[in-house]
């Protein structure tokens, strides 16, 4: 709900709305499933703001971090042929969202996407 409260306040047109919706969800559900290990004691948080250039959207959680540089994007012939489900999701965060940033600490980490806004 907050996200979609968040969105339609925005310029970008609806099918972009889905596609960021999709595209912050699927890394929310990455950090529940893969750094917290689907524990419902553990939270992340999720915000959301607009700037000139676009969307910035930054969801902190305080589980194992996530590091990109280590990613193996799979084949995707690969991935059919096997039909495997799973492991797209960075592939499809990457073709939606403009720029993907990762930032860890000892005690957090933070994604941040970014969506520009097309000047009409």
């Amino acid at each position: 709900m907050f996200l979609n409260d968040f969105l339609i306040t925005t310029p970008l047109p609806e099918i972009e709305q889905h596609q960021v919706t999709l595209a912050v969800e699927e890394v929310c559900a990455n950090l529940i499933i893969h750094s917290h290990d689907c524990n419902s004691t553990e939270f992340i948080e999720l915000s959301a703001r607009q700037s000139e250039e676009g969307l910035i959207f930054e969801i902190k959680d305080y589980g194992v971090a996530f590091n990109l540089l280590e990613y193996k994007e799979p084949e995707l012939s690969r991935v059919i042929k096997e039909k495997r489900k799973g492991g797209l999701g960075i592939i499809l965060v990457k073709k939606i969202m403009d720029k993907i940033e990762f930032e860890s600490s000892e005690t957090e980490n933070t994604c941040r996407l970014f969506k520009n806004l097309k000047s009409k």
